[in-house]
């Protein structure tokens, strides 16, 4: 069936989901000499500036507000100076990305690609890819929302999320450098085990409908793009208004998130948390994942944590489970993803993975 033009397609989007469209310029062409010189100059100005974020935190902290090196409100202020600006350039420009990658591949599409059998070795993939991307559980959102929104299985999106901050080269380097390769292995394993599994049994619970409805209308307006129609500015257009809808929606819950990882991040002492799983108690493990969920840092940030610990005492599977859960189910990331998921759906995604976590605690806890 022949489709119609982008053009046309305007008139049959109801209210906001045909005012995406209205800023493409009708007949575009290619790309001249100057847009695409812009677009260089543009990402090259991204790259530079993501890359001298540290400094920029590092320098504001505390040469301009002449904070305290060591101090609680130094590490919170330079913790959300940093990451603030980290992860809103990442969605912006993976989003960007994605709506231009859109633009080629509907939402239908990609369900019939990864439909089925093929949806079980999405979940594989995802978790694999969650490996290769050394991101803490809000730096992975970016990502997760670009999977959501371009209409890929719900459950293979979850196991990308739920990998990509708790099983990483940085932790598994770490891990082996501290404890030997079959902890870093088993850890791995027991990492990849469980955004598989999560992921897989979150597709088969079929809870689509608990994604946010301005998602579900994204998706809809995507499906009326046409990939054989479009100019190459369309598409650089397509890929913008895809980053106003999706950022216009989410910054300020994820400046909110960051904001309460920024206070845990820099007033969360850690010896009072060793003193609770100092003891090799049965209750230990759920109890460290509980305490753990409301925390927020990434995998090299968490191997100190661990080995201070351990050398106090604590079991090993208790630590690990700790160690997962603050990385996979920060409060953070549950307060950043409300935003574009239903209160059922984040319950459980919590109660799956967090199931999955006790599990991996308990047999580290019987291996070692």
């Amino acid at each position: 069936m022949e489709l119609k033009p982008i053009m046309e397609l305007k008139s049959c989007c109801a209210g906001s989901k045909g005012k995406n469209f209205q800023s493409m310029p009708e007949g575009s062409g290619r790309l001249s000499l100057k847009e695409i010189t812009l677009i260089i100059a543009v990402l090259a100005a991204w790259w530079i500036v993501y890359e001298s974020l540290p400094h920029l935190a590092s320098y504001l902290t505390f040469n301009l507000f002449g904070l305290q090196h060591g101090s609680h409100l130094a590490d919170a202020v330079e913790f959300f100076i940093y990451d603030m600006p980290k992860v809103l350039m990442l969605l912006a420009i993976v989003v960007f990305g994605v709506g231009i990658i859109n633009t080629f591949f509907t939402p239908e599409r990609n369900r019939r690609i990864l439909a089925g059998k093929r949806e079980s070795i999405g979940n594989v993939l995802a978790a694999m890819l969650g490996i290769v991307t050394p991101f803490c559980s809000c730096s992975a959102i970016p990502l997760f929302i670009g999977f959501v929104t371009a209409g890929i299985p719900l459950g293979v999106t979850f196991s990308f999320l739920i990998s990509a901050p708790m099983v990483n080269e940085v932790a598994v380097v770490l891990l082996f450098g501290l404890f030997g390769w079959k902890v870093a292995a088993i850890y791995m394993s027991a990492g990849l085990s469980i955004a598989i599994i999560a992921g897989w049994v979150i597709g088969r619970l079929k809870m689509e409908k608990y994604i946010e409805d301005w998602v579900t209308e994204n998706r809809v307006l995507q499906a009326i793009v046409l990939s054989n129609r479009l100019t190459p500015r369309d598409r650089i257009v397509s890929g913008l208004n895809h980053v106003k809808d999706i950022v216009g929606k989410v910054w300020k819950w994820i400046i909110l998130g960051i904001a309460v990882g920024a206070v845990i991040h820099g007033y969360v002492p850690s010896g009072y948390l060793a003193s609770i799983m100092g003891k090799e108690a049965w209750w230990s493990v759920p109890v460290a994942v509980v305490i753990g969920i409301p925390m927020y840092s990434n995998a090299a940030g968490m191997i100190p944590i661990v080995q201070a610990l351990l050398e106090k005492g604590a079991a090993l599977g208790t630590v690990l489970a700790f160690m997962m859960s603050v990385i996979a189910l920060s409060l953070p990331e549950i307060i950043i993803l409300r935003k574009v998921l239903k209160i059922r759906l984040i319950v459980t995604f919590v109660s799956v993975v967090g199931l999955g976590i006790v599990f991996v605690g308990y047999l580290f806890n019987i291996i070692f």
